[in-house]
């Protein structure tokens, strides 16, 4: 029996990468889709008809996020791995204090990083609680990091990055006595659409499909029993 994973932020960068590299091992994949009209899934979906479902997914709605777990539960049994991987950074995130700031782009950023996994995690367990993996996977950043901090601005995507951390935390103290494992992993500098311009950045160090294979390899990482202590 086919693994099953479901990825957040799929139609592009390294949604898209942990995607096409799930189906080259494999996997069951619902990825979920905020962009319809970005191609490179759509062209996936046909390369892998019997394998690929994509599914209308903003993280930052809880009715989307619910509809979306409802279309995967019409489809499958269980979830054994979600990847909550969507993301977004502010447009003028290098505005200093010293500068007007947008704080409805902030709470945007906000909403859909911090958020948003929990939203999702909220709508799908009652699908991963059928799984024997049960492993929850999220895409944190160094920014998030308050020991090793060292911008003047990006206040944005740093906090909604650290709230992210503390949350994952929350969800483990509470899940992993259920058998739930955890992976909260930084891949790096990414050449990727995440500023929110609709232009791809080019000042991370690596392409999303080289990032995408150390990633996957963390995520899929053995489990340790869940009874032992961390």
């Amino acid at each position: 029996m086919s693994h099953i994973a479901m990825i957040t932020g799929a139609d592009r960068g390294l949604g898209l990468a942990l995607t096409a590299n799930l189906l080259t091992q494999n996997w069951r994949v619902f990825a979920g889709q905020y962009m319809p009209d970005w191609s490179e899934l759509n062209d996936l979906s046909t390369q892998y008809p019997n394998q690929l479902t994509t599914i209308p997914l903003d993280v930052s709605s809880q009715s989307s996020t619910q509809s979306a777990a409802q279309t995967v539960e019409q489809k499958a049994d269980r979830v054994d791995l979600l990847i909550n991987n969507a993301g977004i950074n502010a447009i003028h995130r290098d505005r200093t204090i010293r500068e007007p700031q947008d704080y409805d782009e902030i709470h945007r950023v906000y909403d859909t990083n911090s958020l948003g996994p929990l939203r999702v995690i909220e709508a799908f367990l009652p699908l991963t609680d059928q799984s024997t993996m049960k492993r929850l996977c999220f895409v944190s950043s160094e920014a998030g990091s308050i020991t090793r901090a060292h911008r003047p601005a990006w206040f944005g995507y740093a906090m909604s990055k650290a709230a992210l951390n503390m949350g994952v935390r929350t969800l483990f103290n509470h899940l992993r006595p259920d058998g739930y494992t955890f992976r909260l992993y930084h891949p790096g500098g990414i050449r990727s659409y995440i500023g929110g311009s609709g232009v791809k950045g080019t000042r991370g160090g690596q392409e999303p499909e080289e990032a995408a294979i150390p990633a996957l390899a963390h995520f899929l990482e053995s489990y340790a029993d869940p009874k032992a202590e961390d």
